[in-house]
This record gives C-alpha cells, structure tokens and sequence, in this order.
C-alpha cells in the first residue's frame, strides 16, 4: 500500500489506483496524511480544504468527506475521530512524503550512504506536490516542499562531487542549470563539474554566462563563492582537484557556542525549510529570523542551527545582543565585537579601540573559515551590521523582534518571518511537555485557544499544569481572566514583561495607535480604519513603526492584525493611559468610518435601493469606492469585521451605528448566501431598532431575520417576523416590501396563489406610493406566480412590462429577476431555445453582481432547458455548478439539485 502526496494525490494498493473521490475529498485525505498518525482538528481540516472561503455547516462537510474515505481506504487504514479531530494512522513510511523526510534525515547522519539515500529521495517525486489540488494551505506546504527538494538535491550534488562522480553527474547538472539559471550554488557545482571533467573552456564560458545574467536580471555580480570557484579555475588551484577546500588550522579549541537544543520544539516545517533553502541558495550569507515577542526564534534559530552545525566545522559563534530585554541595556557593536573576537582566540589586549577597526579584525579572522554566527535578540539592522563577516564560508543568523528590514535590503539578508503556532502545532507542543494522554482532556482545546499559537503562553501555561498537577480544565479556567495567568515567575517568562520591551521601544504617537487597536472588535482592521480609529490622517508611518517592532502584523497588503494575548495587553495599557472619553470617541470614529463605507458600498451594490440617510460622521478617512466591483470587494474582505461592528455597536450602545451597519450589510449578505450572518445582524439591529423606538429600523429588522429564516427553511419564524414588519411598517412602500417577503415564503410553502395574492397586493401599494422600482418588482413577481400557475399568456405580458419598466430605470437587479422568469415562461411555452437565451441574460447578470444564489438558482432553471432540448452536457455542467454553490451555502435545495444530477449521472459517468 503507497500513498503518494509528492505528485498526484492517490493511493495504490498491489499497483493499483485507488479512486479517493473528488478534489475536496482528495484534499482532506492530504491534509491527514501530512500529519498522518497525528490529531487534525476539524477547523484545522476547514482551513486546510477551504482558506477562507468557508462554506456553511463545513465541520459537517468534513464529516462527510472522512466518512466516504473509510468506505474505500483499504483496512489497514484508519480514521479515528479523537478530540474534536481526526488521526489517519498508518505506516508513515507508505507516504512518499514521510519517506523523502526520513531519507533526507538519514543522509545526514550516515555520510557514507548520503548519496544513495538523497537519490532514493529524490526519486520519490512525481511532479508536483498535490498536484491539481489548490488551497492556500496546500499552496505554503508545496512551497516548502519544493525547497526541501531543491536544498536535498543541492547537496547530493556536492557530496557527488566530492566523491569524484562529476562525469555521471555532468547532463543532469546542465538540465537543472537551465531549469534554474540564477541560482549561483547550481552554477558552481556545474562550473566544478565541467573543470574536473577537463572541459576548462566550457567551465569559464559558463561563468560568464552566468555573470552576464545575473548583470541583466538582477543587477548584480556573483557572489564571493563563484568569484572564488573561478579565480581558482583561472589559476588552475590544486584545491579543486580534491573534493572540498581544506580549512586553515585554528590556534585553540574551535569555538561551539550554541546554546543547548531546546527541550521541547514543534512544528515550524515551514520555516526549517526556508532556512534549508537560505542554506542552499546563490548567497547563503544572513537570515533574519524576526517574529513577535514570545513567538520563538530563539528556539527555532538554535534548533536549525544544531541541525546544521556539522556544515560549519571551523566552529559556531552565539551572542546575545540584549536588543529587547529587561535591563534595557542594549549591547553596543564594540562590546559584542569583542566578546567574538575574543571567542576566535584573540588576544583582548591587542584589540583595536574603534569599532571600525575590531570589525576589520573580526573580519579577517574570518577569513577562509566555514562558521556559523548566531546573533540573537538584535535590536535593529546597526546594531548588526558591524558584525557580519566578509567571508564567503559563513553563515549568520540573526533574530529580531524588529522585521531588519534594513539588513534585508542594504546587505541581501533573508528574511524569515516567524508567525504563531497553528492549532496542531500548539497541541503538539503540549503534547511534549505534558504527554499526549493528558491533553486528551478537552480543555486543551480552550488552553490552545486562549495562548493564541504563542509558544512562550504555551509553556507557561504547561509548566503550572505540570507544577501544580491541577486538571487542565481548572487551568482552563484561569486563563479567562486576563494576562495574570502568563507569568512564570521572572521576566523572562511573563508573557505581559515580554510585550513591554517592545512596547517600551515605541514612539508615543505609535504607542497611542496599538493602545486603540486593543478596541477595535473586527479580526484585522484597514489603515483607513486605523485611522479612523486614532483620528490621525497620516496613519501608515507610524503602522510601519508597529509592524517592524512586530507588535502588528501584515497579514495582507494593507490588513493588519493583532493575535489575542496582544490584543488584551493592548487594552490593558488603554485603560492605564487613555481616559474613558478618549476611548469612546475613539470607538465611535470607528463605527462612523464603518456606516459611512458601508452605505456607500451598498448605493454601489444596488442603486435602485432606497437610501437611508446615515448618521452624520465627524472624521472620514475615505477608501476606494468607485464602482460595483470595488464595493463588492470591500464588502467581501470587510465582512467579518463589519458583523464584529454590528455586535460591538449593539453591546455598547450604540444603537443608531448598529442598526445603519445592518442595514447597508444586508445586501451583501444576501447576494452572497450568508444567511446565518443575515439573522445575526437582524437580532442586532432588531434590538438596537427596538432601544430607539424606531418603526422603520424594526420593520427593516424583521424583514432580515424573515429573509434568512426563509433560505435556512424555517418557514414558520419567516412569518412571525413578516407579521411584525407589517404591524410596525407605517408606510406603503415598507408594507409593499413585506408583501414581496410573504409572497417568496408562501412559493416557497407551495402555496402559489398566496404568493400571487401578496404580489397583488405589494403591486397596489408600490402603485399608491408611486414607487416605480417596486412596481417593476412586483410586476415581475406577479409575472412569476402566474407562470408558476401555469398562467402563461398573463404572466409572459406582466414581465415583459416589467422588463421595459425595469430598462426605463436601468434597473440591472430588477433585469436579471426577470430575464429569469421570462426564461421560465418561455420553458414552459415549449420555446427551449428562447429560455436558455432569456436564462443566460439573467445569468449574467447575476454573476456580474456577485450573487451566489440567485446564480445557483438560475443555473438550475437553464440546466432544465438544456435537458428538454436534448443537451444533456450543458444540463449537467448547469447543475454541477449550482450544485456547488448550494453545497457551500448550505441550501435546502442542493436535494433537489442532486436529485436532477443522479439519472445523468447513471447515463453519463464522468
């Protein structure tokens, strides 16, 4: 049995394929086999198949997927549910991926079978891995993969080399050449190659191809590496003809420095292999290993580094550079020069007094050597500069709490940015310091929530667990209560020092900015709204000054976000330095600069709405919205937050804002299917309508929580609140609205004439208040019904005259509506051709409004025209993507989608 991830994912058992279903299925079969014979929890399984486009009801979705895996995984196999989560257990060395791991691992430490093992590792691959599978997820764990690969085939090439086996190596290092030509460690074994092979004109010949190249991309040289390998080639250096240059002796004890592993390390695959490939790459000359207070770099940079060391056998160099620490005395350039000076063997007395000159020293006493330099806790990018070597065989590594974006650009640094743990990794890394059987209490699952992936939260918290020996739930308990909890005793292992010294680091405008930051309630905020929020226009200077101290992190261009334990130490110092009033007028520009985005999204979203004025706002710090399409954006990327400030609004206060967010909200929210969402803001604004005794907000409120009642197929609490709509709706058009609603909940009861009954009614009262947009709806509306009583003469006149209304007003919303029942009457006149012309109106239209369900269910009514004039291909393609759609809302009608789907299915397997 052969579970293959490095390539196509498929499972073979005796040779053959097995069929593991489709991508979703195929997904979650990946994500287990990469933690196979560990706990995946299911949201970890939600992120790992969907990112965020999450669909309704995904942790049933799961369900389903893991349930028709065990149907074909042979029985060796199995999926356990555990814990909220699922073990795949099998033999780790039956996935290709665990394989290439152990082969890989095992080259290192048996040198004289490296070669064989990195070529059975290499052999493994197939193409890409998971190939034909894209989630954001599989996307990072495919790129680390792929240097993996690269940095393994790097060094089977050298230790080849080093074997003397140039001549079988020459072809396959000229094609990878190609593959990768700015790749300078590739070039140089190439160059090595073609030297030993006696081809010395080749070998310089491709020198300087490579020199040109990197002249036109890049606009660089080579680096001192390949500089040298060519020099040497020039003067025909008897170093070459050995399998690797021999180091000059070294006066004294070689210098290892490192500090010991630490005791209980977990995850970080990714960075490791990013390190990997700095190791392996053209320069492999700085990485900056930067991440928040508390996130560990220290432990990953120590653990690589011990990985790694034996690559450096003049010896590795550690110093501390107090760059953020509780004495607040950060080490000067000369100090730390001197302590790795005098680490090297020199003599203190004969060190020179400037930092220049202890830095040219420190320089040439690198000189020719193959050292590992360890800088940890560097305050910024001077603090390590002086320290760099200028020898091509070294390798530093720096961390920082500050990103040392300077380093990066001033002096080719890698950067390695160090986020929090995930889910698994945090169990993982209680797991280790607890035992596995002890965090199958379920209140680890709150523990890992409440340390927020930060590894210094988490080991506080296992240390007390395992001091005290109370039951994880009491520790649980604890954690509720603020950042009291996360302290180990001393500075070093309390969670609110650790984020001080970053704190203490800041300016006062940008110490004032992560203060409010703590009150914004959404899951990351814009600069705009960060603006908003301070009251200060200039915003992105001093976001800038945040996010290098990594207090703040980038997410995405232009979103920032704090992680939980941040967040609350940010409203802890609120409270010491800001007064009550600063921080509610902070929190209503906020609400403001939410309102007035969000009507203005929704004039963009539907423009034959009707607008309701919103509340006036004092400070505006406008956002790109121009047209449709950026109004569908920004409601997309600021859903989440914007359901944040409707509850916010709500649970503070502030009536008007919450019920004017829900309001704008709406329209999105229905476009997209989001119905659950839809019921959350209509409880919110149905409360704040109800605290402002305010007629219109309740009726709105009601006609919300009816509409997503409706979609969830809870037909008679859509009723109840129609009733109230109509019982507090004073106006005609308010009551026509709530006529239209009735009219949808009776069609969707079966009860057709009703429906038509309150289309009636809804057209009489758009007609007395002389609405014409609603006329034109209820128009179409009356239309549909007659169509649906099989009316078809009447219905095809009342939505032609519909349509010219709807055109009259340029109503596109309006125009797609009826399009589709236009479709409909068409289909049922017998004219098929006519409906499936009239259904791809419609359907343009709604795609070009972003509107899920209304496009799922036209595709539905085009796939039926599609049948009965005889396509059954365009039927079932038409169904398959309304199939999809539903299946991602979580519609009651997929049913019946698949209902349709099953006997084409039968005639016509994929």
């Amino acid at each position: 049995m052969e579970f293959g991830l490095l390539g196509d994912v498929e499972v073979r058992v005796g040779g053959r394929i097995v069929d593991v279903g489709h991508s979703r299925q195929r997904c979650v079969l990946a994500a287990l086999l990469v933690d196979a014979n560990r706990l995946v929890l299911v949201d970890v399984l939600v992120d790992r198949v969907w990112g965020e486009q999450v669909p309704h009801r995904a942790r049933n979705a799961v369900a389903g997927y893991v349930s028709r895996l065990r149907q074909v995984l042979p029985d060796e196999v199995r999926i356990v549910g555990r814990q909220g989560g699922y073990v795949l257990t099998v033999d780790p060395m039956s996935v290709d991926l665990h394989r290439f791991h152990d082969l890989v691992a095992r080259a290192r430490t048996e040198p004289g079978e490296a070669v064989v093992l990195l070529n059975e590792a290499l052999g493994l691959w197939r193409g890409e891995p998971f190939a034909a599978l894209d989630t954001p997820w599989l996307a990072s764990v495919r790129s680390a993969l792929e240097a993996r690969r690269f940095a393994a085939l790097l060094d089977r090439n050298d230790l080849a080399l080093e074997q003397g086996r140039h001549a079988e190596l020459l072809a396959e290092l000229d094609a990878t050449a190609a593959a990768f030509p700015l790749d300078e460690r590739l070039a140089g074994q190439l160059i090595l190659a073609l030297y030993r092979c006696g081809r010395q004109a080749d070998a310089l010949l491709r020198y300087e191809q490579v020199r040109l190249l990197l002249a036109e991309e890049l606009g660089a040289d080579p680096g001192p590496g390949l500089r040298l390998l060519h020099k040497q080639i020039l003067t025909a250096d008897q170093a070459l003809t050995v399998s690797r240059p021999v180091a000059a002796p070294v006066a004294g004890p070689v210098p290892r420095q490192l500090p010991a592993p630490p005791r209980s390390f977990a995850g970080r695959a990714r960075e490791l292999a990013a390190l990997d490939a700095v190791l392996a790459g053209r320069h492999p000359f700085v990485a900056a290993v930067s991440g928040t207070a508390g996130v560990g770099k220290t432990a990953l940079a120590v653990q690589w580094a011990h990985q790694v060391a034996a690559r450096f056998p003049d010896g590795q160099l550690y110093i501390n550079l107090r760059g953020f620490d509780s004495s607040g005395a950060v080490m000067a350039p000369g100090e730390a020069l001197r302590a790795l000076l005098a680490a090297l063997g020199l003599d203190l007395e004969g060190i020179p007094v400037s930092v220049d000159a202890q830095a040219s020293l420190y320089r040439s006493a690198l000189a020719d050597k193959r050292m590992l330099i360890l800088l940890d806790n560097a305050r910024d990018a001077a603090q390590v500069r002086p320290l760099l070597p200028g020898s091509p065989g070294c390798l530093v590594l720096v961390t920082s709490r500050d990103r040392l974006a300077g380093l990066v650009a001033a002096d080719g640094a890698h950067p390695v940015a160090l986020d929090l743990l995930s889910t698994v990794e945090s169990r993982d890394l209680l797991a280790d310091r607890l035992g596995a059987d002890r965090i199958a209490d379920p209140a680890a699952a709150e523990i890992i929530t409440r340390c927020a992936g930060l590894p210094l939260a988490l080991t506080i918290v296992a240390a007390r667990a395992a001091c005290t020996g109370f039951p994880l739930r009491a520790i649980a308990a604890e954690l509720r209560g603020g950042l009291d909890p996360f302290d180990g005793g001393d500075s070093a292992t309390d969670v609110r020092a650790v984020f001080s010294w970053s704190y203490q680091a800041l300016g006062p405008a940008a110490a004032r900015l992560f203060r409010l930051l703590g009150l914004h309630p959404g899951p990351d905020v814009s600069a705009a709204a960060a603006a908003a929020l301070s009251g200060v226009a200039q915003i992105r200077p001093l976001l800038a000054e945040l996010t290098r101290a990594h207090l703040l992190t980038e997410h995405r261009p232009d979103r920032f976000v704090l992680h939980d334990l941040l967040r609350a130490y940010a409203v802890e110092q609120a409270e010491i330095h800001d007064s009550d009033a600063e921080r509610r007028c902070a929190t209503v520009r906020l609400l403001e600069h939410y309102v007035h985005h969000a009507h203005a999204a929704t004039r963009l979203l539907s423009p034959a709405r009707d607008v309701i004025t919103p509340p006036p706002a004092s400070c505006v710090h406008p956002e790109r919205l121009g047209d449709f399409a950026q109004a569908l954006a920004w409601f997309t990327t600021e859903h989440h937050v914007l359901l944040a400030a409707v509850g916010h609004a709500a649970a503070t206060g502030s009536h008007t804002h919450a019920w004017h967010l829900a309001w704008a909200l709406a329209e999105f929210l229905e476009r997209r299917g989001h119905w659950s969402d839809l019921s959350a803001i209509g409880h919110a604004a149905l409360a704040a309508a109800l605290h402002l005794g305010d007629p219109l907000a309740q009726s709105h409120a009601h006609r919300y929580l009816a509409r997503a009642a409706t979609q969830l197929d809870r037909l008679d609490d859509a009723r109840f609140h129609l009733q109230c709509s109509l019982d507090v709706a004073g106006d005609a058009v308010g009551q026509a609205r709530t006529q239209r609603e009735l009219a949808y909940v009776s069609e969707r009861q079966g009860d057709h004439d009703q429906a038509l009954r309150h289309s009636r009614q809804a057209l009489v009262l758009y007609r007395a208040a002389g609405h014409r947009s609603g006329q034109a709806g209820a128009l179409n509306a009356v239309g549909w019904y007659q169509a649906l009583l099989g009316d078809l003469d009447r219905a095809l006149t009342s939505c032609q005259a519909a349509l010219v209304l709807l055109e009259e007003l340029d109503d596109p919303d309006g125009q797609a509506s009826t399009w589709d029942s236009l479709g409909y009457i068409r289909h049922h006149l017998g004219d098929h051709r006519g409906a499936i012309a009239c259904y791809q109106r419609s359907l343009d239209l709604f795609r070009s409004f972003g509107d899920r369900f209304w496009t799922a269910d036209v595709l539905v009514h085009l796939g039926d025209s599609h049948l009965a004039a005889g396509c059954a291909g365009p039927a079932r393609a038409a169904w398959q993507e309304a199939l999809g759609i539903l299946e991602d809302l979580d519609h009651p009608d997929a049913g019946a989608v698949r209902a349709r789907l099953r006997p084409l299915r039968a005639l016509m397997p994929v």
